[in-house]
């Protein structure tokens, strides 16, 4: 938010997003579709949203023609992309090809969780989202810093939802995995991968998230986030401020950090 209170909002598709089992040419449509809408309500309303276009995965070929699209003609801010497609989390090797171009144009991607597929009603009266979207945020993020696709393509910027999920609680068990495994992009252990990426605080804008996300992500890479409309914006406002920030961390958190991954929020 600026120093008025009013904020950007970038937009993107949320589960169950635009693969919806009606076959590839579908999904590249509807895709195509979501885009065009988000650039429009850009165009229309200046300076009051961004947007993160939406790409068919696991189809690569249409992925790679809307990423060409959505970032050349329609300008759009980043891609946004599911912490799971079916049985196929982010290091997945098939989507190396995406990778590649999202890596040559340094793009800054937006991971937001869905249903997973392995863990759907497990625990009766307790939804999917109560437990499992932060869970998949940490399956994603432990293939792909496990799989070596972190390394492999340095220059992608992932911005992962939530405060990273349930993974900075978990970063013990990521380095004793790290240590055991031996792989040559892990001998420092997992950590300094993890700090590369960025991380937004809706629903993990209280003291305990925070408090955990804060011991590995450095400030910098803290982004404000509210989940709205399925979370008031309140929420979130409310946990930033009552947190011990000082008053730069939070100018950061709130805007300024932000405005460096995406200058045009400057304006």
């Amino acid at each position: 938010m600026d120093k008025n209170g009013i904020g950007t909002a970038i937009c993107s598709i949320v589960q169950p997003g635009i693969w919806l089992g009606g076959g590839v040419e579908e999904s590249r449509a509807l895709a195509r579709e979501c885009n065009d809408y988000g650039a429009r309500m850009v165009a229309d309303h200046p300076g009051r949203f961004g947007l993160f276009a939406a790409i068919p995965l696991p189809d690569a070929d249409g992925s790679l023609r809307e990423i060409e699209y959505a970032l050349d003609t329609l300008k759009a801010d980043g891609i946004g992309l599911f912490t799971s497609y079916g049985d196929k989390y982010l290091g997945d090797a098939a989507f190396a090809p995406v990778y590649e171009e999202l890596n040559r144009r340094r793009a800054l991607v937006y991971v937001h969780p869905t249903q997973p597929k392995c863990c759907t009603g497990l625990v009766p009266g307790v939804t999917v989202s109560t437990i499992e979207y932060a869970t998949d945020t940490t399956r994603t993020i432990a293939h792909l810093v496990f799989s070596g696709m972190t390394t492999g393509f340095p220059d992608i910027r992932f911005i992962f939802s939530h405060g990273g999920g349930t993974m900075p609680f978990l970063l013990g068990r990521f380095e004793r995995l790290a240590s055991e495994k031996k792989d040559p992009w892990l001998k420092d252990g997992a950590a300094p991968l993890l700090k590369t990426f960025y991380y937004e605080i809706a629903q993990a804008n209280h003291a305990g998230a925070l408090d955990a996300l804060l011991r590995l992500a450095p400030i910098s890479n803290v982004l404000f986030g509210t989940d709205y409309p399925f979370r008031p914006a309140s929420e979130a406002v409310g946990g930033v401020t009552a947190y011990t920030f000082t008053d730069a961390q939070r100018r950061a958190v709130d805007r300024e950090n932000a405005e460096r991954l995406v200058p045009r929020l400057r304006g």
